[in-house]
């Protein structure tokens, strides 16, 4: 899509750090530069006014993800594409069936009510879950770890949603001020959601995050 729409060398690409290096990657095959712009923290999504302070005179487009079953700030986004020239693609994520996301957000709300020591992800509209993600307060990474690791110890099958950020990669290492990316890198764990879970099994994951959120939580 860049390729067809005229972006290549000498062109910069503006991109989220926080996910997987596959979009830089597609920027760097065509021949272009990618630029990360930091995320809003609530949908781990492109920030607008982020993207908007990444613009520079080479700027030719900017690829937007939606994260988690979360949307970006498409119609701002949007804006500022028309307002500075700029071409603006979406990547979105598989869209699963209305039933399967029916149960997800189900389960969803049942953690949403039960779960302590840890900050429940914001559910927006029309959010889909295609994960679950919290913020595991503390000390950043090695606390979000360790809680991880607990987790696992005690049969809940959780992961660390994005362990590095792209501008991090040695491939891609940038020195740019991402501050959000950061955080979300270091504090995010997906735990179970899936339309599959019995209700046993839902509240045992409540049963594991509670006993270890309450050791957490005086590291606020």
């Amino acid at each position: 899509m860049l390729r067809a729409a005229g972006v290549g060398v000498g062109d910069e690409v503006i991109v989220p750090a926080f996910g997987n290096a596959e979009v830089a990657e597609a920027v760097t095959l065509a021949g272009a530069l990618p630029v990360f712009a930091d995320i809003d923290p609530l949908t781990y999504c492109l920030d607008v006014t982020a993207v908007e302070a990444a613009i520079t005179a080479r700027s030719a487009a900017v690829v937007v993800v939606h994260r988690f079953g979360r949307w970006a700030d498409i119609p701002r986004l949007h804006a500022l594409g028309q307002r500075h020239g700029l071409l603006v693609l979406e990547q979105g994520e598989s869209e699963a069936p209305y039933d399967e996301i029916a149960q997800r957000r189900q389960r969803a709300g049942y953690l949403d009510a039960k779960l302590r020591g840890v900050r429940t992800p914001d559910g927006g509209d029309g959010h889909t879950y295609q994960q679950y993600v919290v913020r595991v307060p503390g000390n950043g990474r090695p606390d979000r770890d360790a809680f991880a690791r607990a987790l696992r110890g005690k049969g809940v099958d959780c992961r660390v949603p994005v362990k590095t950020p792209v501008h991090r990669l040695p491939e891609f290492r940038r020195y740019v001020s991402l501050p959000e990316t950061e955080l979300a890198a270091d504090e995010t764990l997906a735990l179970p959601v899936d339309a599959s879970l019995t209700k046993r099994e839902m509240q045992r994951i409540v049963s594991a995050c509670n006993a270890l959120g309450g050791l957490l939580q005086a590291a606020f």
